[in-house]
């Protein structure tokens, strides 16, 4: 590392690749790239299904959080990727965009510069799609989306089961027509002939050679360093020492939903009270960091079928050749995403868009691992939930995990429309496609039936969708943590770039999203360097 660097940029994730690979074209910028976990050159990590064995306490790849679902609930175990990539090198790998109307929504209601016509751009400057360029989808990108293989006898159930509900069935679940008449089919997602394409492999991989861009693992940034009101470095502790690294333009905090606010808090950003009750000193006080938590809320509904499934693909003693079939031809259990057919519908007919996910797992798991038997989840969540949570630092040590409640289900839209959407997977269920293929339904159960048991069940077998989004909400209100450009309000040479800044969650997975804000985002401040 250099003692001074144009750019530093915090985190490496789905954002901070996407800026280091934009920021370090230009020769002239000097990029680092601080990622506090260890190298995504693991094995696992690139194994689709590898992801499963991370899932582990102690895992150096994950950052393991708490969070209360609402209420006296008990607490829920929230993770998010600590390597290069962050989360998308340990997620499910489904790439959606959400709508147009979300980014449209944004510039109406204070973000100008953020409609469908710029994000639309940038997907399309970002994606190498498997079916080539399209209306409203890019051909010749860095980050390759393919589709689910389409031989899997359950898939093609659950796509005939939808389309028996009057699903349109689509040949890509994030074209134009979906936004407006909701469509279902074979999955997008990032994996190329078996192998996951993260944002590292895609944004980070092909650039590391720039003699430009210095890229650091293992550095646990401490917090943002400032001269007043100015950001002019971070505070790094790696191999054991703390240095001060000096921004000579911007600190750029990528970070995510859930650490880049505990980095604004413990750098003096964020509630005065809550600062001042940790004993530290404020240098602005800004009420909103840490608040306006969204998230999706999965739902599951788990069937035991007849036949199919990768559930025994994924046990001993079959899980051994799953594995031959993994190296030798890249195909098999191994080589799926989470979900392999889903897409966007409408739990009412009448609406003017579609209100809910759905997507298909071809396999079961429990406490006690994969089911031992042919099983499938039906999962979905709610597209844009109202109920809003929020999360805090509780120590000044970065090791100290913040307080995080999500407060799902705090509205009374979010309360019908999880009870409508679970009684939308039992209606698609029942359809005589993947009728034949069921023998019961194993969670929550056909015995739970009233709304208020419905509702139960979304705490009692629901989880977070990993999406935690708008906690240093964007907008050109006084109460917004960053303005339209994704500047901190307030402080000169800081801005936060990742799914925090989103004013309302869009509508589906997040790591594409991340993806296009931060290419956004270069855009944004190579335009203000001119």
């Amino acid at each position: 590392m250099r003692p001074s660097y144009d750019y530093i940029i915090v985190g490496a994730g789905s954002s901070g690749c996407v800026l280091a690979n934009r920021l370090s074209e230009d020769p002239r910028n000097s990029v680092l790239l601080l990622e506090a976990g260890p190298s995504d050159k693991h094995m696992l990590i690139t194994m689709p299904m590898g992801l499963a064995k991370l899932f582990v306490p102690g895992s150096p790849y994950i950052n393991f959080y708490q969070a209360s679902p609402g209420g006296n609930r008990p607490p829920e175990h929230w993770m998010k990727g600590r390597t290069l990539g962050g989360s998308s090198s340990i997620n499910g790998m489904v790439y959606m965009r959400g709508i147009p109307e979300d980014y449209n929504d944004w510039a109406a209601n204070g973000c100008p510069g953020w409609g469908w016509d710029e994000i639309r751009r940038c997907f399309m400057a970002i994606e190498r799609h498997e079916h080539g360029a399209a209306e409203g989808r890019g051909g010749d990108g860095p980050l390759y989306v393919g589709v689910a293989p389409a031989r899997d006898r359950v898939s093609q159930a659950t796509i005939e089961a939808a389309r028996q509900m009057g699903v349109p069935i689509v040949d890509d679940v994030n074209a134009p027509s979906v936004a407006h008449d909701g469509g279902f089919g074979l999955q997008t997602r990032n994996i190329k002939r078996g192998r996951r394409v993260s944002a590292a492999t895609a944004f980070l991989r092909p650039i590391r050679h720039r003699k430009n861009l210095d890229i650091v693992t293992d550095a646990e940034v401490l917090g943002v360093a400032l001269d007043g009101r100015r950001a002019t470095g971070v505070r790094l502790k790696h191999d054991g020492a703390e240095s001060l690294i000096i921004a000579n333009r911007e600190v750029l905090l990528s970070a995510g939903g859930i650490h880049s606010p505990c980095l604004l808090q413990r750098s003096g950003i964020g509630p005065a009270a809550l600062l001042q009750g940790l004993g530290i000193e404020p240098v602005l006080d800004v009420a909103q960091v840490g608040r306006n938590l969204a998230d999706h809320r999965v739902l599951t509904m788990q069937y035991r079928i007849r036949r199919g499934g990768n559930n025994l693909g994924l046990r001993h003693p079959r899980l051994a050749l799953s594995v031959l079939d993994y190296f030798v031809r890249g195909k098999g259990p191994l080589a799926q995403s989470s979900f392999v057919a889903g897409g966007l519908v409408k739990t009412d007919p009448t609406l003017d868009k579609p209100d809910i996910q759905i997507g298909l797992a071809p396999f079961t798991s429990g406490r006690g691992g994969v089911s031992p038997y042919p099983a499938i989840t039906l999962f979905g969540y709610t597209l844009r939930p109202e109920s809003r949570g929020e999360l805090a630092i509780t120590s000044r040590d970065n090791a100290t995990p913040p307080r995080i409640d999500a407060n799902y289900m705090a509205t009374r839209y979010d309360r019908e429309n999880a009870v409508a959407l679970l009684r939308y997977i039992r209606r698609m269920a029942a359809q005589p496609a993947l009728a034949s293929l069921i023998t019961e339904e194993m969670i929550p159960g056909s015995a739970v039936q009233d709304d208020a048991a419905l509702l139960e069940a979304t705490f009692t077998y629901g989880n977070t969708g990993y999406h935690p989004s708008g906690t240093c909400r964007m907008g050109s209100d006084d109460d917004a943590v960053v303005d339209p450009r994704l500047r901190v309000r307030g402080i000169e040479g800081l801005r936060v770039i990742d799914t925090s800044i989103m004013p309302t969650l869009v509508s589906g997975n997040t790591s594409g999203p991340a993806m296009a804000i931060a290419w956004r985002a270069a855009e944004l401040i190579l335009a203000d360097r001119q």
